[in-house]
């Protein structure tokens, strides 16, 4: 947010009005750093040109604000440079009030709305009548092929701007957007369809060519919203395509998301549903893009579009939260807030003691953080790794008392170090309850094989290749779910040879007396191992 607008917005009052809301640490932020939010860059600049009307307010002489609302052909607002923008007023307009006020208070506030994607741009400058004689800046804020005459022009400089997304502004479409919208999305759904026509009889799990859904499974979603959170963390909105409530979920619950691989198959990702969870017409999802992962969320960013059909799995949970605790400590590392953030809501409507550590590199590549901010006050600390501000695990593990429980999802090694911690400090490890992204890859692992005794068919398993994603490959079925060692959906028994057991799941008893593993995480020590499929 912009450290400008913070030294003219926020009064004494207003900073008053914030500690009164426990929303003061997060704004106080705002007026720290260097001194140049006045300056418009090409982002702001593209987002003014796009416009075709604006809000703007001015003060008369006696005290009293007036705004009026401005139209003109989309980009009729100019930006001249960084520092400012000007605008034509065409004969018709017929508004002579603010343009009077202008001669005794030149202070000016505009927003400017972008209500198709909830955006809005507030800025504060102070405004001049171009002179009649000024014909080179007349010439540069007209529009040569509007039909409307310019009455006169006006100038701004610009002294403050800021940013936001509110929440409760319905998107708005012309009637020429909804159906370009609706046409784009025909036409990717016609494309989708014939690829999947293409592929459906080389591949048995490919959805029916006569189907507009992808996937299957016992819910059917739209998606209704779509949100870009930071640069590379897009939000999915999926309601009942018949308006029907979905079902009751609890937080930590997770979605099975199908979508098109580019080899024309359909693949699963699961994904934490990090709406609030008394919802039960949403569910929202949270994908970040992962240009080195396994190519999911980055063919979901390109194919899932806004009024795409999916068919999958009543949400499951594998991550919930425990009742029998006094204080629940949450940890999230970047986009392991989204079944954090659900947890927090339902603790807090719970009316139960909790606090948020999130840790990320900046504030502005961690989705959510202003809205937490909002939402849960003095209950949240950020850790910006660029700033400096690092979160210490045996700080926070020296100081968690008996009766608290903590909640962790973030990379590998965040959990690691805190689960080392606990080890250490000989904190009970029933009280750490954690969820992985994905696998991480044992750079150590070798090779070995596996016979599935029942498919009669034997198969080798690389050191970059799960067991699960092995038995898949060669065409098997088999139950599986979360694919991290968390679920024990996959389970299988072990007929022959020492498993590797890196789930977190299976009792002692399950491994030892009942000979079972979980494929989609666990290795082999010996050379072959003879599986029950």
């Amino acid at each position: 947010m912009g450290h400008k607008f913070a030294e003219i917005a926020f009064t004494e009052q207003v900073k008053q009005i914030q500690s009164e809301r426990n929303s003061r640490i997060g704004y106080a932020g705002m007026e720290q750093g260097e001194d140049v939010n006045y300056l418009l860059s090409q982002s702001e600049a593209e987002f003014i040109q796009a416009r075709d009307s604006f809000y703007i307010a001015s003060v008369s002489e006696t005290g009293w604000p007036y705004v009026q609302h401005r139209g003109g052909p989309k980009g009729f607002m100019k930006v001249i440079d960084a520092e400012t923008i000007g605008f034509a007023d065409y004969s018709g307009n017929r508004q002579y009030v603010s343009t009077g006020n202008f001669r005794t208070n030149d202070r000016v506030s505009i927003i400017f709305m972008d209500y198709p994607n909830k955006r809005r741009l507030k800025l504060l400058g102070r405004i001049s009548l171009v002179s009649d004689g000024d014909w080179e800046m007349l010439a540069r804020i007209e529009d040569a092929d509007y039909r409307a005459n310019v009455e006169r022009g006006f100038v701004i400089k610009i002294e403050a701007f800021d940013w936001n997304c509110p929440q409760h502004i319905s998107s708005r479409y012309t009637e020429a957007e909804v159906e370009n919208l609706v046409r784009t999305l025909t036409e990717q759904i016609e494309e989708l369809m014939g690829q999947v026509k293409k592929h459906s009889r080389q591949h048995s799990n490919t959805i029916d060519s006569d189907d507009k859904f992808l996937g299957e499974g016992k819910l059917s979603l739209t998606i209704t919203g779509i949100r870009q959170l930071t640069p590379q963390i897009r939000a999915y909105e999926f309601r009942d395509i018949n308006g029907n409530q979905l079902p009751k979920i609890n937080a930590g619950a997770h979605l099975k998301i199908p979508f098109l691989s580019v080899e024309g198959k359909i693949e699963h990702r699961h994904y934490s549903i990090c709406s609030n969870p008394t919802r039960r017409d949403i569910y929202e999802i949270a994908v970040q893009k992962e240009e080195k992962g396994r190519g999911g969320s980055i063919a979901i960013h390109q194919t899932l579009s806004l009024g795409d059909k999916i068919r999958c799995e009543i949400p499951e949970n594998f991550f919930s939260l425990e009742e029998h605790f006094g204080k629940h400590v949450l940890i999230a590392g970047g986009i392991g807030i989204t079944p954090i953030k659900s947890m927090a809501q339902e603790l807090q409507a719970q009316g139960r003691q909790f606090e948020i550590h999130y840790l990320g590199k900046s504030k502005f590549k961690m989705a959510f953080a202003d809205r937490l901010q909002r939402e849960f006050g003095e209950n949240i600390s950020f850790y910006e790794s660029e700033k400096g501000s690092l979160f210490s695990t045996r700080l926070l593990v020296e100081n968690l008392s008996k009766d608290s429980v903590v909640y962790i999802c973030g990379p590998g090694r965040l959990i690691d170090g805190l689960l080392d911690e606990s080890t250490r400090s000989n904190f009970p490890k029933e009280q750490v309850k954690f969820e992985r992204f994905a696998v991480v890859p044992d750079t150590k692992a070798r090779s070995f094989t596996v016979e599935l005794k029942q498919a009669g068919m034997t198969l080798n398993v690389d050191a970059g290749t799960t067991i699960l994603d092995a038995i898949l490959d060669a065409g098997v079925a088999i139950p599986y779910s979360c694919k991290v060692g968390e679920c024990k959906s996959c389970q299988v028994k072990v007929l022959e040879g020492e498993p590797e057991h890196l789930d977190n799941v299976l009792t002692k008893s399950e491994r030892c007396s009942e000979n079972r593993m979980c494929p989609c995480v666990s290795r082999a020590k010996s050379n072959r191992l003879v599986l029950d499929i």
